[in-house]
């Protein structure tokens, strides 16, 4: 057969003379009856071999599935009739190429060992018949990752090709569902396959534009050198989003979510390709690589607040209709995501890079947008400014990925920047359109550019994969860096609510999310419906005030809450500061605070930073670079974004002679003559505490030996959780204060405030019970869930 269909092709010109073969090469398809297969794959092949035909190789198509072999031949049969040509095929060449894809393709039952080892006897049987040469085998994983183990035990113990040629293994994600799913999965196939063997498919590395970032940068760096760099970028938007829902996929986004499905692959690959320093020679694929590699490790770590997260409305009936979860069912998935990245390298250091994607939005459509900044003021009248050239229009770069209002793959340059050199064989300039907006400009306002033959990502992928180009591919240490990058923020979110969002054009504004210090938010705030049927739960938005432990109660939902707090805090510093100078304000550790931090720095900007002076009232003995620190926290979320003097810090001296809270070191005697020496009377005019779930308040702990009483200012305790040492103010220094908030937030807290709300003062049993301001004033700030769970 294979003879046959080889002389038939050189009738037709489509082959080389039989002298001039390079070899055979047999493509092995698993799961050739699948969704991917019937969409993609099939199709991909049948180009590969439109293109290959003539290049001196010869080819069969095995396509291989667990079903049995009638059903299963006639299934794969039925997809291989509707492969089709380009349109620029003639027609006579392309029924001749179809007709032989289909007479060079079979289909195979591949279920046990002995399956695999008949299909490579009739793979060697087939070439001895014929007098050709095995080149190489590729097999393409169209398969769950759950069955790669067993399949790749197979193909290396009884269906590698001989010494000599290739073999080349396509395996499709997800790749792991965190960082250590995914180092057991690598090192499960590394133990059948080597590195150079593995082929891991992105398929957004094949879409046009997205493959083509890295030759612009390399054509174009001429006019790209001096302005690709933190001094000339404003920031940078990666976008995916999608008008269908994940009706019909809630088991598979159950598991993985939006995060783990588009953000860890599609958009991570494309802001690499935006990142990474160019290598000298583009078609080193081990230079690319390593360049990728280099970009993802510089990558700043993420934070929970570098993600806004959403889900659609409708998201929890699909799962309960699906998975037949009970109507009490709650997920957290998140159907949307906006995460803020920045990198590190000296060359994108303090851009932001906005990676955004979602579901039941309201346009289809994926672009990588670069935006300059402008310093140009333009005198002239816009009316009169050359429309195309003018310095004050946005300057940007734009890889349009495809669907939305162009609804083809581009490459947009603003005319304001520069005419960018393009290969003229494979993209060509667009003119028209002159109405057609994008990114609130027109598009004559760029230089836009489509590809001259639209290909499908999986065409350019399966060829790529023939050409050996493993710089299209996710090798395994590119892979594990990038888990190693987005596991930490994932864990973090594991049990965060997403905001809903109602889905389509009926967002509107609900998941826009803004920049601040850093860090992410969403711009609007969220409706809360409230449940009042028998007056158990607040009837409006407003703040309750009333008593707690017969001190002051403000009670609010937590944003309205930190809202009231924040001015609060500032109230109470203006008086500080017009009654005696300056502001003394101490502030306990945590994640309740973090809140607090933001919102003083982002809406309180008549805050008199500028004679205020910062104490904490616990850390942990760790440096004060570690992340586990309070001071690091405090400076992250508060001290970076506001303008206070550098002399009027005070972070707790826990690390001394290169050791952490050495009692020798007398770092708890220091802390206790500097607030002597700068505080009047060692009175505060303002401390922050919060609660732990057990009763502690600041460093002090349930049965602590030290700081419950006595006259020691500043002393050293031991947590029951890691890390174990803390230093602490003493609970008789707090209660020398002006006053004192106490902040408790969350449904976790709600159990600690109905049993300290009960009992009577016992610091030793519940050490916030012993907090009461000799001369001064205590308020309890709680919110709903902790007050009324």
């Amino acid at each position: 057969m294979l003879r046959r269909v080889l002389c038939t092709m050189l009738l037709v010109g489509a082959l080389p003379s039989l002298a001039e073969s390079q070899g055979h090469i047999s493509v092995v398809l698993l799961g050739a009856t699948g969704d991917l297969a019937k969409k993609y794959l099939w199709q991909g092949l049948f180009q590969l071999y439109i293109d290959q035909v003539s290049s001196g190789h010869s080819f069969t198509f095995h396509g291989a599935a667990l079903t049995d072999l009638e059903p299963g031949q006639k299934l794969m049969f039925d997809v291989l009739k509707k492969v089709t040509c380009p349109p620029d095929e003639p027609p006579n060449r392309c029924a001749v190429l179809k007709d032989q894809f289909l007479k060079l393709s079979q289909y195979h039952q591949l279920k046990t060992a002995e399956n695999y080892t008949a299909l490579n006897r009739e793979i060697e049987m087939l070439l001895h018949q014929e007098g050709l040469k095995e080149a190489g085998r590729i097999f393409y994983f169209s398969v769950p990752p759950f069955a790669y183990t067993e399949i790749a035990r197979h193909i290396n113990s009884s269906c590698r090709p001989p010494p000599g040629a290739w073999l080349r293994v396509v395996l499709e994600k997800p790749f792991g569902h965190d960082l250590e799913s995914a180092q057991q999965m690598a090192a499960e196939l590394m133990s059948f396959f080597r590195e150079e063997e593995m082929y891991r498919v992105d398929h957004y590395l094949g879409k046009q534009a997205v493959a083509h970032i890295l030759p612009f940068r390399d054509q174009n760096r001429q006019f790209l050198d001096p302005i690709w760099n933190r001094h000339h970028v404003e920031r940078v938007e990666i976008v995916l989003k999608e008008i269908v829902d994940a009706k019909g996929r809630t088991s598979f986004y159950e598991q993985y979510g939006v995060i783990r499905d588009v953000l860890q692959n599609h958009l991570t690959e494309a802001l690499m390709f935006l990142t990474m320093e160019l290598p000298s020679n583009l078609s080193k694929a081990e230079e690319v690589l390593q360049c990728k590699l280099q970009a993802l490790q510089s990558l700043r770590g993420l934070e929970k607040q570098s993600a806004v997260l959403g889900q659609y409305q409708a998201y929890a009936s699909h799962v309960q209709e699906e998975l037949q979860k009970g109507q009490n069912y709650v997920s957290t998935t998140p159907t949307f995501a906006g995460v803020l990245v920045h990198s590190d390298s000296l060359r994108w250091e303090g851009i932001p890079f906005l990676l955004t994607s979602g579901k039941a939005l309201d346009e289809r459509v994926g672009y990588v947008r670069v935006l300059f900044k402008n310093r140009a003021y333009c005198t002239q009248s816009e009316a009169l400014r050359d429309a195309g050239h003018s310095q004050c229009k946005p300057k940007q770069i734009v890889f349009y990925i495809g669907h939305g209002v162009l609804n083809t793959p581009a490459v947009l340059v603003s005319r304001n920047l520069f005419r960018p050199v393009m290969p003229e064989s494979s993209w060509r300039e667009i003119v028209g359109q002159p109405d057609l907006h994008i990114f609130g400009q027109l598009l004559s306002d760029y230089y836009v550019y489509s590809p001259v033959k639209e290909r499908d990502a999986y065409s350019v992928l399966i060829s790529n994969i023939y050409h050996g180009r493993k710089d299209f591919f996710i090798t395994t240490e590119n892979l594990l860096a990038s888990w190693a990058f987005w596991t930490p923020l994932l864990n973090s979110i594991s049990h965060q609510a997403p905001r809903l969002y109602p889905g389509g054009v009926e967002n509107q504004h609900f998941l826009d999310f803004e920049m601040v210090s850093g860090e992410l938010a969403f711009t609007v705030a969220e409706p809360v419906e409230l449940l009042n049927p028998s007056g158990s739960m607040p009837s409006d938005y407003k703040t309750i005030q009333s008593k707690f432990r017969k001190s002051p109660l403000v009670s609010a939902w937590s944003e309205d809450l930190i809202s009231q707090l924040a001015s609060d805090v500032e109230k109470t510093a203006s008086r500080a500061v017009a009654r005696s100078g300056q502001f003394h304000l101490a502030l306990s550790g945590g994640s309740s605070p973090v809140a607090l931090f933001q919102r003083l720095a982002r809406h309180h900007y008549d805050f008199p930073w500028r004679h205020t002076h910062l104490w904490l009232v616990d850390e942990r003995c760790v440096p004060l670079t570690d992340p586990e620190s309070n001071f690091f926290s405090l400076h992250n979320h508060l001290l970076q974004n506001i303008r206070v003097p550098y002399f009027n810090v005070h972070p707790m001296p826990v690390h001394l002679h290169q050791r952490l809270c050495v009692e020798e070191d007398g770092g708890t005697e220091l802390y206790a003559k500097e607030i002597v020496a700068l505080v009047a009377n060692a009175s505060f005019d303002l401390v922050l505490l919060g609660v732990g779930t057990d009763g502690h308040t600041a460093s002090l702990f349930p049965h602590s030996e030290n700081g419950l009483e006595g006259a020691q200012a500043v002393v050293l305790t031991e947590s029951p959780v890691k890390p174990h040492q803390r230093m602490s103010l003493s609970l008789p220094l707090i209660n020398k204060a002006q006053q004192v908030f106490v902040l408790v937030m969350g449904k976790g807290k709600h159990d600690i405030t109905t049993q300290i709300s009960r009992v009577g003062r016992e610091p030793r049993k519940w050490p916030i019970s012993g907090v009461s301001p000799s001369s001064g004033q205590l308020v309890w700030y709680v919110d709903y869930e902790a007050l009324l769970g």
